[in-house]
């Protein structure tokens, strides 16, 4: 089945009806399947059986992630810091929770966050379903767990009935999770200059995007770390960032403690729409794409447990704006969308 020149994908038999301005258009009913279009250079959702795509769950999920009332003071939502107009990201160096409080670490995006095995920059959650957990409870962010979020939407007349129809009884913090969760695997991003020029589309890219990928692929180390459909291998290196501060960030060794060469790494993100997501790093310390090129070209930042990847690459100017080019052109999906706010249950 084609839709708009991409595949659309049938997961587990789910239907989805997608609108190619404002994301998806749900005209069904709660309880009804599901399914999501997958454009060209990525492959169809897996879906496990426990949280099978619906109408209902899907349309729930974008109200309560647009909700600012599942945060203490009522002032801040998931979409607070996931901006779809930046990249589903916020656009600043930090995020910033109710009270105006700054956390430590850049907002990861959320763009075919579904194809991902590993949540946050440190893959503390390994899944979509686990990561609505943690910003819900952070002091920094939503500050309000979802047991307290469910017994507030079971307050709210139009929730109530919203969860009653999609799963026969009130909010929990389970279904609070699955819903957004299932919103979240509505993001979805490809069908770039780039996928059209691996599929035979020479002219897809221009002169100077097509040389920028020469060197991205074949020039430099960025397709070690940066391949497959979503452009990133999923792991957790070390390029140096941050680890000149007194006391760095650890990243993933803070969450796994048994292995000592994981001290200082992150998880590496996805390049697709990578224009759209300044600034850059897990620190947010990189505010163009011109100073990642250049970062990367002087070999990251040493350190004792820098990536043995993570190596200085000679690149003339001129292969450093085409690099520039590649990301910022090749990598910008035509099937990106900034879906309209939803209206909130009363």
């Amino acid at each position: 089945m084609e839709f708009s020149g991409s595949k659309c994908g049938v997961i587990r038999g789910s239907l989805v009806i997608w609108s190619l301005v404002g994301g998806p258009v749900l005209t069904s009913h709660a309880g009804a399947p599901f399914y999501v279009p997958v454009p060209t250079g990525l492959h169809q959702l897996d879906i496990t059986e426990e949280n099978v795509l619906t109408a209902g769950k899907v349309e729930l999920g974008k109200q309560l992630f647009f909700d600012p009332r599942l945060s203490r003071d009522s002032s801040t939502s998931c979409a607070s810091c996931h901006d779809a107009a930046k990249g589903w990201s916020n656009g600043s160096k930090y995020g910033v929770g109710v009270g105006g409080r700054k956390g430590s670490r850049n907002v990861p995006t959320l763009i075919n966050v579904a194809y991902q095995d590993h949540l946050f920059w440190d893959g503390r959650a390994q899944s979509l379903e686990q990561q609505v957990y943690f910003p819900a409870a952070s002091k920094d962010e939503m500050d309000l767990s979802l047991d307290e979020a469910a017994a507030r939407l079971n307050k709210i007349s139009g929730y109530r009935q919203q969860f009653e129809e999609e799963f026969s009884g009130p909010a929990t913090a389970e279904r609070i999770a699955k819903c957004i969760a299932s919103f979240e695997r509505t993001i979805v991003a490809a069908n770039s200059p780039f996928d059209r020029f691996r599929t035979g589309d020479i002219s897809a890219l221009s002169p100077s995007a097509r040389r920028g990928h020469d060197v991205f692929f074949f020039r430099s180390n960025c397709a070690f770390c940066h391949n497959g459909p979503n452009l990133t291998d999923g792991k957790f290196h070390n390029t140096g960032v941050g680890m000149d501060l007194p006391s760095p960030d650890m990243g993933r060794f803070a969450v796994n403690e048994n292995n000592e060469l994981e001290r200082g790494a992150f998880k590496t993100p996805t390049l697709r729409d990578i224009s759209r997501t300044a600034p850059y790093m897990h620190d947010g310390s990189l505010e163009t794409l011109e100073e990642v090129v250049e970062f990367y070209s002087r070999g990251g930042r040493m350190n004792p447990y820098l990536d043995e990847m993570i190596s200085s690459i000679l690149m003339s100017e001129q292969d450093k704006a085409d690099l520039v080019v590649f990301l910022t052109e090749g990598l910008k999906s035509d099937s990106y969308s900034i879906p309209d706010s939803p209206r909130l249950s009363e």
